[in-house]
């Protein structure tokens, strides 16, 4: 009789995350040897075909890297070059971009809140079947992921891949009476995700605390999105242009996604759960107090508990887009001047997933010489694979089936991107 030694985990296709992945996890004799995420997803060469475009291309070329989060990368390129030429956007102009990164937020945590998480909470393979029995909890979701859209259409110039962002603001400002149906969902959606925060808090949560260093902005007196210092828990306080003096990135033989580690320590953490827990007291009133309803304290370790945790920060940007709209800063003129020069500017902004670096070298003309992007996937790659070997290890006496659908739900804890995966899993089992 044969005695199982050796179980490994395989999924070679990952549903309901953004691009190409897999994971592969090995156990012999209760322990974990490996545990690899894996990007297969080929690079695309973005830093490499930046170089002699100009300044002013960055923004538009970046945002087409994802097609959820564009605005995070246009906002990160437009911080850098506005760094290297001296610009600095405040008054209506800042509130607008503030504007429009709540409507990326809003509509890129539900969607995967709701479309792509909860189905492993409720036991569904997909949100279609989900929706089966749950058809109110998916419809709420579209209306509220709509009022997101809707504001990146109208002040970014279309849903997917804005075109409305420059250097120094936009090209186009909207009028005021063109928010006026958005303003009135938003504040439907608003009552609506305090119902919706409050649900989450009651779904069933794997007791998964685990010691992380979160690492986020964080900003004197707001709630991060565009601008601040990158702190984290455990006493680092920079500013943006020294995030390549501290952090550190390097291949993995198992990714064509880079592993990043803060120099001299190790992996750290970054998205939803780190700013919450960095600027928990940044969050609007409203936010905090139903954080509490549903069972959050001022911070949350447990990655499961994500879905509570996107929810409240999707409250919080309905609750901030409807403050700015609630006295409508109509600008003086689209854009600030500024004067084209040579330099090097740095920029970190908070897409869904974290935050988003960029660094470029612009000659006199504005051309770029160098660039360099650090995505939050690539930051929180070694996290996921070491709390898969965490999560793994006390539950290797599962079904491996059922070990595979929650490793699977373990690794879309960090991942709030629509899916393009979308195929059946190929498991294998080793024997010795």
């Amino acid at each position: 009789m044969s005695t199982l030694t050796t179980k490994t985990v395989r999924v070679d296709a990952l549903a309901r995350v953004e691009g190409e992945g897999a994971f592969h996890v090995k156990v012999k004799d209760g322990k974990v040897e490996e545990a690899e995420l894996r990007i297969y997803e080929p690079p695309r060469f973005f830093e490499a075909f930046l170089r002699g475009r100009s300044y002013a291309e960055a923004p538009d070329i970046t945002a087409r890297i994802c097609g959820i989060c564009p605005v995070a990368y246009q906002m990160s390129a437009v911080h850098a070059m506005e760094e290297a030429f001296g610009v600095q956007v405040t008054g209506p102009l800042r509130e607008l971009r503030r504007l429009l990164y709540c409507g990326e937020w809003i509509e890129s945590h539900v969607l995967h809140a709701f479309l792509l998480h909860a189905p492993d909470f409720l036991g569904y393979a997909d949100a279609i079947q989900m929706a089966g029995d749950h058809p109110d909890l998916v419809t709420q979701a579209l209306r509220i992921k709509k009022a997101g859209n809707d504001i990146v259409a109208l002040l970014g110039g279309r849903e997917i891949h804005p075109i409305n962002v420059r250097v120094g603001g936009f090209y186009h400002i909207p009028k005021r009476r063109e928010w006026d149906k958005i303003v009135e969902e938003l504040k439907w959606a608003r009552d609506a995700m305090i119902e919706l925060v409050r649900w989450t808090g009651q779904l069933p949560f794997p007791d998964f605390a685990q010691d992380y260093e979160f690492v986020a902005l964080r900003h004197p007196d707001e709630y991060p999105f565009n601008e601040g210092r990158l702190v984290s828990n455990r006493g680092l306080d920079i500013p943006i242009a020294a995030f390549e003096e501290f952090m550190v990135e390097e291949h993995v033989a198992h990714s064509t996604a880079l592993h990043a580690a803060i120099k001299g320590r190790a992996h750290y953490f970054v998205g939803p759960l780190a700013r919450y827990s960095l600027n928990f007291d940044r969050l609007s009133p409203l936010a905090q107090a139903t954080a509490q309803e549903a069972g959050l304290g001022t911070e949350c370790r447990n990655p499961f508990q994500s879905i509570v945790v996107r929810s409240v920060e999707t409250l919080y940007a309905i609750d901030e887009a409807l403050r700015i709209l609630a006295d409508y800063p109509q600008p003086d003129a689209p854009c600030v001047p500024y004067t084209v020069q040579a330099g090097v500017g740095h920029g970190c902004t908070e897409a869904p997933r974290g935050i988003l670096y960029h660094r470029y070298v612009l000659d006199e003309q504005g051309l770029i010489v160098a660039a360099q992007i650090t995505p939050p996937t690539a930051q929180n790659q070694a996290t996921i694979e070491a709390d898969l070997r965490a999560f793994v290890e006390p539950r290797v006496h599962l079904p491996l089936n059922e070990l595979t659908w929650q490793c699977e739900q373990a690794i879309r804890n960090y991942d709030p991107c629509i899916s393009c995966s979308t195929h059946f899993l190929r498991v294998e089992m080793e024997k010795d």
